[in-house]
């Protein structure tokens, strides 16, 4: 889509904000002309109407280029227009004055006097507003507000305006750029938030995929950590039954070909998205694993009736536990035992032969625990004694399923 309907839906939505400020910025330089400089041509001479709105003309042009370099330096994209604010406040002067003196050297009348008046104050209130978008402190923002009600009634009582007149045309200043001031603060507040917001956005984003790795990254670990483990040991066995002419061999290596096959099959599904542990397999191939290995092991669980999300969950804790046992420490005897406790399903893996407490950190239990975390479990993992490491996981269940177990 072509033109400015399409050149405003392919901006991003702080783009949109930003421009909507910008502009709204430039729109109070045209009520600056139109407030002030339309009723001039009904009060003043047609001459001196033309030279009163030609400055207010001018001061609009300045009051529109330093908010828009203002609102680049609050988005970083330049410095801040130091200068330009310094040129700006110099022609609001004397523009100011300029203004008065119409009035003094003019033609005279009420109607003039109203007329350069409402320059005058018009002029300062627009200019005190736009400066204070080209500074940050609020105590500078309340001393240009103020400088500028001030200056406002110092410099008319030379010039010879009345008092009460002066008085007055410095509390409207006081008051027009008060309200200037807090709504340029209001404006950039509300820019930088948008930002901000879509900031954080692209942050989660992106924190959302680097979870997502390593989500996939602890899945590949749960995955090929136990099976390569296994393939390990079997590959071992395997060439020390060839050495010794044993047909044994043979088995252990087609063994050795269904793991890897499983292993493939395994980390298709973990690519795909699809896989779930089943607590069940888990504790039969927990078993034989580690029974393969060597290692003395007695199961003591009943997975039947339990939810498919906890015994997935646990399943998951079944194989990081018998991958640590098989890569930590030289165990003998591992006992893992599930039981229903009080409207919780204990699941608990406890083997010898750990030198340290290597077997109770890495990702692969701060993985377990984000699994858990998610059926509002928890686990536990550390050494029992000098040469016992026990990895507790605990799931609560709703009360019928307790029931049905037990």
């Amino acid at each position: 889509m072509s033109g400015p309907r399409g050149w405003w839906r392919r901006k991003s939505t702080p783009a949109k904000v930003e421009a909507y400020t910008r502009w709204s910025f430039h729109f109070f330089a045209l009520i600056e002309v139109a407030l002030m400089g339309l009723p001039v041509f009904g009060q003043a001479p047609p001459g001196v109407a033309v030279w009163l709105v030609s400055l207010l003309a001018v001061h609009a042009l300045g009051a529109g280029l330093t908010a828009s370099r203002a609102l680049d330096w609050h988005r970083g994209r330049r410095p801040q227009p130091t200068g330009l604010l310094r040129v700006f406040g110099a022609l609001t002067f004397v523009l100011a004055v300029a203004a008065l003196g119409f009035d003094r050297y003019g033609p005279g009348g009420d109607g003039m006097s109203t007329a350069a008046g409402s320059v005058f104050g018009g002029v300062l209130t627009f200019g005190a507003g736009t400066l204070t978008l080209g500074v940050r402190d609020r105590g500078r923002v309340l001393a240009i507000v103020t400088g500028f009600a001030g200056g406002a009634g110092l410099v008319a009582f030379p010039l010879g305006v009345p008092g009460p007149a002066a008085v007055v045309t410095a509390l409207a200043v006081l008051v027009g750029a008060g309200f200037l001031a807090l709504s340029a603060i209001f404006s950039v507040w509300l820019l930088n938030v948008v930002y901000r917001l879509d900031e954080a956005r692209e942050t989660r984003a992106r924190l959302a995929v680097a979870e997502e790795r390593l989500r996939f990254g602890r899945d590949l670990h749960d995955v090929l950590g136990r099976n390569l483990s296994v393939i390990s040991l079997k590959s071992e066995l395997a060439v020390q039954l060839a050495r010794r002419g044993r047909p044994e061999a043979v088995e252990q290596m087609v063994e050795v070909q269904r793991i890897a096959q499983e292993s493939q099959r395994e980390v298709r599904d973990v690519v795909r998205g699809y896989r779930e542990a089943d607590l069940g397999v888990e504790l039969a191939g927990a078993q034989g694993v580690l029974t393969a290995a060597g290692i003395d092991c007695g199961v003591r669980a009943e997975a039947a009736g339990l939810p498919a999300e906890v015994q997935s969950a646990l399943g998951w804790v079944v194989r990081e536990a018998v991958t640590n046992v098989l890569r930590h420490g030289d165990a003998g005897r591992c006992d893992v035992g599930l039981a229903v406790r009080e409207g919780h399903v204990v699941l608990t893996v406890e083997n010898d032969g750990v030198a340290g407490p290597s077997g109770s950190g890495g990702s692969g239990l701060a993985g377990l625990r984000e699994r858990l975390a998610a059926v509002d479990g928890t686990l536990e993992a550390g050494l029992v004694g000098r040469d016992r490491f026990r990895l507790v996981a605990e799931v609560p269940l709703r009360q019928k399923v307790s029931e049905v177990i037990s």
